[in-house]
């Protein structure tokens, strides 16, 4: 086990060379062994920007919402082709504490995204998971859901089943199918191919990310309510040359991301009301049986950095009282 020393000497080295260095800079043996305890630092900033204009019926009003939810995050111009799917009831349940982006976001009956044309994988996901939402629904069948295009994505932009054929890796969920069994509908949501990203099968998305989303049920049975954001990451990698490269693979004739890295953060609601937040980033690689979820800890500011967004940016934080089980 690193002593406290060394622990702070490699969180000091990967806040330098970003969450990537980190990652490629430990093998699995050493993190299979390594727990990343770590403060998260005040990196939120009140926002300066004016929120998005209204706009029509047929455009996801993310302004609005924050407005609604008095939240006060960063937001761009709302983009023409933001669409919603479903009323905003719902929509504001899941992005209760703020929206990390507001262009491309989709609205589904039980989730939301923002979407990345340029690497057609998601941004980011969000998920608001309680115990009563997570009842097993005799009627649901996970057979009867397919993977499908995301029509309200333009088609230059699409990825599509044929860029997974044969390509060796997963259709990999980013919103988890077993979390949205509230009703056919919601889980047949979750195969719509903008919610996919390429993943390694045998040892991540059959094994180790799998583990991680069975963790963030767990946590939504045992709170009040957690709200979820996933998504990839495109991190560095030390190449022989001693030089940073960000490299990574693409799929099929639409030329699909392969992402380095995945993150994950939970947002814990306590029955009492308290807030506890767990980060989390896997590399898109096959993962020892042995290694536990905790081992990929990592401070909020890692993924945000990483990402180039914030997470939960309208929970106060006074409210959390935790991060990765540390008190803050």
């Amino acid at each position: 086990m690193a002593t406290r020393k060394a622990t702070a000497a490699i969180i000091a080295t990967a806040t330098c060379t970003g969450v990537g260095g980190f990652f490629f800079g430990l093998s699995f043996k050493d993190r299979d062994r390594f727990l990343v305890h770590a403060q998260l630092k005040d990196v939120l900033q009140p926002s300066s920007l004016a929120p998005p204009a209204n706009s029509t019926a047929a455009v996801f009003d993310a302004g609005a919402l924050r407005e609604k939810n008095s939240m006060t995050s960063p937001s761009s111009s709302p983009s023409p082709t933001a669409v919603a799917t479903v009323g905003p009831h719902r929509v504001s349940e899941i992005m209760a504490y703020g929206f990390p982006t507001t262009d491309y976001v989709r609205s589904r009956s039980d989730y939301v995204l923002a979407y990345d044309r340029k690497n057609r994988n998601a941004l980011w996901v969000a998920e608001h998971l309680t115990a009563e939402r997570l009842l097993d629904r005799t009627k649901v069948s996970r057979k009867l859901s397919a993977f499908q295009e995301d029509q309200s994505v333009h088609p230059y932009f699409r990825s599509t089943n044929e860029d997974y054929r044969a390509s060796g890796f997963d259709r990999g969920h980013l919103a988890a199918a077993a979390n949205h069994w509230v009703s056919q509908d919601s889980l047949d949501e979750t195969f719509f191919l903008s919610n996919i990203s390429p993943q390694v099968g045998v040892g991540f998305n059959r094994d180790a990310w799998n583990t991680l989303e069975k963790y963030s049920r767990d946590k939504a049975k045992s709170n009040r309510s957690v709200f979820v954001m996933t998504g990839p990451l495109y991190l560095p990698s030390l190449e022989q040359d001693g030089k940073h490269y960000v490299k990574y693979q693409v799929i099929g004739p639409n030329s699909v991301a392969v992402p380095t890295h995945f993150f994950k953060a939970l947002l814990c609601q306590s029955a009492t009301g308290e807030f506890h937040m767990e980060c989390f980033v896997m590399p898109n690689k096959p993962i020892g049986s042995t290694i536990r979820v905790t081992d990929f800890y990592v401070p909020r500011d890692m993924i945000e950095r990483a990402a180039g967004f914030l997470l939960f940016e309208g929970l106060p934080r006074s409210a959390l009282k935790t991060m990765n089980g540390r008190k803050v």
